[in-house]
């Protein structure tokens, strides 16, 4: 077995270019997006068909959900940011689905720094609009002053910084988790060939268990992180 650690593949890609994008393709991140938008939404159509006036079984445990992450939104947001509701629950769905994928033979949808980083662009408008509808265009640009104008530079960098750390971070973990895994399989495969096994027993178990880890935990942990830290930067507007 040869290890292969490559980006996502190009499954098509156009003759022509356009300004700033270059050439339109569709690569593999693209296609496992959709297979994850299409299971998102087969979950929510079963979660939501036949609905009852009295809650119970998997009605009950979608609606405590929904309590939770309102509550979570109403403790790191404060009151009244529960319209933010449906797009933390897109983005954690996303990003727990995106990493998940793997373990069905799928590449990482968050290996891919495209989706990550437009996660984390959409994060920093949001934090931008926040700060400009509760302290108002002049409050906001004046927020790059503080606390003495000499700090503009190092305020306009640390703000680009948000969604660039947001972004690398979810990448980084997934990514190098995906790398530590084909090395790892690819040295358990040749260790297996010099002892002339008849098949590669070494690749049994460990691997295995570090995708777990890799996949299932991490992916999860990381979710749940870029989901909190969306809820942290707004929030923060908002109450400055």
């Amino acid at each position: 077995m040869n290890a292969e650690i490559t980006g996502a593949r190009v499954y098509w890609e156009s003759d022509f270019t356009l300004p700033l994008f270059g050439h339109i393709s569709i690569t593999e991140t693209m296609v496992n997006a959709w297979v994850v938008m299409l299971i998102i939404l087969g979950l929510c159509l079963f979660f939501t068909h036949n609905l009852q006036k009295i809650p119970k079984g998997k009605q009950a445990l979608i609606e405590k959900a929904i309590e939770m992450v309102d509550g979570l939104i109403e403790q790191n947001m404060g009151k009244g940011c529960q319209s933010y509701a449906p797009y933390i629950v897109t983005l954690l769905l996303s990003s727990v689905l995106g990493s998940l994928v793997s373990l069905i033979g799928l590449r990482s949808v968050t290996a891919d720094l495209n989706t990550t980083l437009g996660w984390a662009i959409m994060t920093f408008c949001m934090i931008i609009y926040a700060n400009i509808r509760y302290k108002g265009l002049g409050g906001y640009l004046k927020g790059f002053l503080e606390p003495i104008p000499v700090m503009l530079p190092l305020n306009i960098l640390s703000e680009i910084a948000t969604p660039v750390s947001m972004s690398f971070r979810h990448f980084g973990n997934i990514a190098g988790g995906m790398v530590i895994t084909t090395l790892l399989m690819g040295a358990l495969s040749a260790l297996s060939t010099a002892l002339h096994l008849p098949i590669p027993l070494l690749q049994i178990g460990i691997p295995g268990v570090l995708s777990l880890y890799f996949d299932l935990f991490s992916g999860c942990i990381q979710a749940f992180i870029f989901s909190m830290l969306t809820m942290a930067y707004v929030g923060s507007a908002r109450e400055a």
